[in-house]
């Protein structure tokens, strides 16, 4: 132990001293100008604080002595070696590695290697630390065939610790299965099916910390970009990254990626369900190009003396050509002038002038030229074009022709048209209308790698809206068709990714539950055959039970309970989630004020001092609390537009206790639940 406390302390200095090496880097003269300083002192500002040294976290997490034995590609190189494997490279004064990176190839048999395939590995070593102190550690001998096999106590111990603060990194626990999703190719997409507890969300967050490892030159050039559901949920996972010293990964919800209009409306369910239809697309393709119009005049262009005659005819050959190509409507539009520019310039040669591209874009800014383009293929603005078609029942009809039912038309207007775009009440599902259309007028910009978590809740028209993002690069797609909350989830992984843009990506299913208890999601599981037949129930791995309690309750002393079973929850390490539907807050908020028991909301960060949240049903969703306290399940099926909905978002709910859940009710379970499981 000594030496390994050792170790520990001389990898720490030499963190430090390669922090300090960076700050004292003088690039005063080595710039040209002052564009060129800028970009590098943030370059050197970013790589200060990667180099940080986190309190409480553990610079290195295991050890790995590799035998000598020749040609096994795993430990090519590394020559019966021992190496450090922590959350990033350390390496001392002459160079030499003190930690290894846990991306690097030479770690990866600290995840995949097995007594069946020890990938070259004598010894496998995990510590274990209380707060940022080495206390513990534990040895397989992988090659010892004396040895027995036993799983990890120090792996299950920081598996089920109890947590209070935001997400946590899993480099030390990230199991088999995880890390073949983990170091998948920067070139194809990968879509996670994941049950609750089996860490799809960390998953793709250290798959984008690997990719970033891997492939960080054309990464930081396109970018990279995580999706989440909700404004609470990026807050939680937000340090996640940059604890594995990445700093630069961009988060965003579809909201925001969509944010072309201010969002002041609402929809009903069953609007908000057919304005997400991927049958939208195609009634905004054929609003941008409505105004597309054959010529029926030449265009003359004069030049000094002579007049030069486009014949109307020809015009439209062009506009025809330009119409069939279906290239973005807002680039035709910037093509279009240069093209009846050209025409003109193949009679001047035919004249016997030599024209050369002056000539050519000097014709295309010609009056002339300007007002027929402007006649045939008119500028589009995309939310005027969306209010137009929510607001004019003549021109959605026009462009919804055999597409939509006169029902369903009905349903898209607006009751009362908006008189202009800023007295429009858009919704949600407005704006992403509004980012089709923007599209269809000019290309959305694609980035090298986007991770769409909680995906199985996109509405077609909001996975074309993310799969835009990504048209160029790859994604990470996370999601459980169990936990659908909207009334448009998806039915099928295949028809998102098809939405998406990306059906060939791969499928991968993990059923293996490593932080929620077996007894609560064996009870949660009683719900699978209402909400998701097809799904296997997920197993949890977990050798501690956890605790399981369904208290029924008078109505009138439901308060009271939920409160008392909060101080009980409070009596255990950890943070607390006190879930309830979205209309029980307030009541419930006021009982917590009266009882003198201080609460946060979701996404404001839980700690010693503040470790119970009240959290409205609708926010739940990957969330994780060691105890839950779930008041009225059937209230919180009760508050979604259908029974189905209602189920999902109550299993979402069951699902987010890691140590114990406490289940209060005065009304009936629902009977899904109830049934004998």
């Amino acid at each position: 132990m000594g030496r390994e406390r050792a170790h520990l302390a001389a990898s720490r200095a030499a963190l430090r001293a390669m922090r300090q090496d960076v700050e004292a880097l003088d690039i005063s003269d080595v710039t040209g100008n002052w564009v060129n300083a800028k970009i590098l002192a943030g370059e050197i500002e970013v790589r200060i604080k990667a180099l940080a040294d986190l309190a409480g976290t553990p610079l290195f997490f295991g050890r790995l002595d590799y035998l000598h034995a020749p040609g096994v590609v795993a430990a090519e190189g590394a020559g019966g070696e021992s190496f450090y494997i922590g959350r990033r490279h350390v390496h001392d004064a002459g160079g030499d590695p003190m930690v290894i990176d846990w991306r690097a190839p030479v770690s990866q048999p600290f995840y995949r290697a097995s007594r069946v395939e020890p990938m070259d590995v004598r010894l496998r070593r995990r510590f274990g630390y209380t707060g940022g102190d080495l206390t513990a550690y534990e040895d397989e001998h992988l090659t010892d065939p004396a040895e027995a096999d036993r799983s990890s106590k120090l792996l299950q111990s920081e598996i089920e610790r109890p947590r209070v603060g935001p997400m946590r990194d899993i480099v030390a626990t990230i199991q088999p299965e995880q890390d073949e999703i983990v170091r998948a190719g920067v070139g194809g997409t990968v879509c996670v099916q994941g049950a609750p507890g089996t860490g799809k969300t960390a998953v793709g967050l250290h798959r984008v910390a690997y990719l970033l490892y891997a492939h960080r030159e054309r990464l930081a050039r396109t970018g990279t970009l995580v999706i989440g559901p909700n404004a609470s949920f990026l807050q939680y996972i937000e340090q996640v990254l940059p604890a594995l010293g990445e700093l630069q990964v961009k988060q965003a919800t579809v909201d925001d990626l969509v944010a072309h209009v201010p969002v002041r409306g609402t929809d009903t369910a069953a609007t908000a369900r057919l304005k997400g239809d991927a049958r939208m697309a195609e009634v905004l393709r054929r609003a941008v190009r409505s105004g597309i119009s054959m010529p029926t005049e030449p265009v003359v262009v004069v030049r000094g003396s002579r007049r030069w005659r486009v014949p109307a005819y020809e015009l439209e050959e062009i506009v025809r050509e330009m119409a069939d190509r279906d290239i973005r409507y807002g680039a035709a539009r910037e093509a279009l002038p240069q093209r009846i520019a050209h025409a003109v310039l193949v009679q001047m040669e035919r004249s016997g002038e030599a024209p050369d591209d002056r000539v050519q874009d000097a014709v295309a800014r010609n009056a002339a030229v300007k007002a027929a383009v402007k006649a045939c293929w008119p500028p589009v603005d995309p939310a005027k074009t969306v209010l137009r078609l929510l607001s004019d029942p003549e021109f959605l009809a026009s462009c919804a022709d055999g597409l939509l039912s006169e029902q369903e038309q009905q349903v898209l207007l607006w009751a009362k048209p908006a008189r202009g775009l800023a007295s429009a009440k858009w919704s949600a599902a407005d704006a992403v209308l509004v980012d089709e259309a923007n599209d269809l007028v000019q290309r959305t910009g694609s980035l090298g790698h986007v991770v769409l978590d909680e995906a199985q809740d996109l509405s077609p028209m909001q996975y074309r809206a993310v799969g835009r993002r990504c048209s160029t690069g790859s994604a990470t797609i996370l999601g459980d068709l169990a936990q659908g909350t909207t009334p448009w989830a998806t039915g099928s992984w295949a028809e998102a990714l098809s939405h998406l843009g990306k059906p060939d990506a791969r499928v991968e299913e993990l059923t293996r539950g490593f932080r929620v208890p077996r007894e609560v999601i064996a009870y949660a599981s009683r719900l699978l055959p209402s909400i998701a037949p097809g799904l296997a129930p997920a197993t949890s791995v977990r050798e501690s039970p956890g605790a399981l309690y369904v208290r029924p309750t008078a109505e009138d002393a439901l308060d009271a309970a939920v409160v008392a079973a909060c101080r009980e929850s409070l009596g255990h390490e950890g943070s607390i989630g006190l879930i309830a539907a979205d209309p029980r807050v307030p009541a419930l908020a006021a009982a917590l004020d009266a009882a003198g028991l201080p609460y946060l909301s979701p996404g404001e960060e839980t700690s010693a001092a503040a470790r119970l949240t009240l959290v409205p049903a609708s926010l739940a969703k990957g969330l994780e609390y060691d105890y839950v306290v779930m008041d009225d399940p059937a209230a919180i099926v009760a508050a979604e537009p259908d029974e189905r909905t209602g189920l999902r978002r109550l299993y979402v709910c069951l699902t987010r206790a890691v140590s114990g859940l406490t289940v209060l009710h005065c009304a009936p379970l629902p009977a899904a639940l109830a049934a004998a499981g």
